[in-house]
């Protein structure tokens, strides 16, 4: 819903790239998880490779749901585009930007 300002709203965000140096924040979204409802929000390194990223990031957070298991993904995608990530490519050769949301599907019981 839109927000009609009674005033001149001109503050810059307090989330933009420039305050992340070589960082910056990747949303990470499991879909048709009923774990998790929302994406989660991690400050990763634009140079992390794919593997690592995966390994320090991802596994530890969607292992929190009982039926996760590690290197279950399918239909990577970023910002609604698929991906087909390598182990050695970078987050920022990948197409992952500031602010950009990852997804995947796995496995889960219901």
């Amino acid at each position: 819903m839109a927000v009609k300002a009674l005033y001149d709203y001109s503050y810059p965000s307090r989330s933009r790239q420039e305050l992340y140096g070589d960082d910056q924040l990747v949303n990470v979204w499991w879909q048709n998880n009923p774990t998790f409802c929302a994406a989660a929000c991690f400050r990763a390194p634009k140079a992390l490779p794919w593997k690592d990223f995966i390994e320090q990031f991802v596994e530890p957070w969607a292992a929190s749901d009982p039926d996760f298991r590690p290197g279950s993904y399918a239909d990577w995608a970023v910002d609604g585009k698929p991906l087909d990530p390598h182990d050695a490519s970078s987050l920022a050769e990948l197409g992952v930007g500031h602010k950009s949301v990852l997804s995947f599907r796995a496995p889960t019981r219901l």
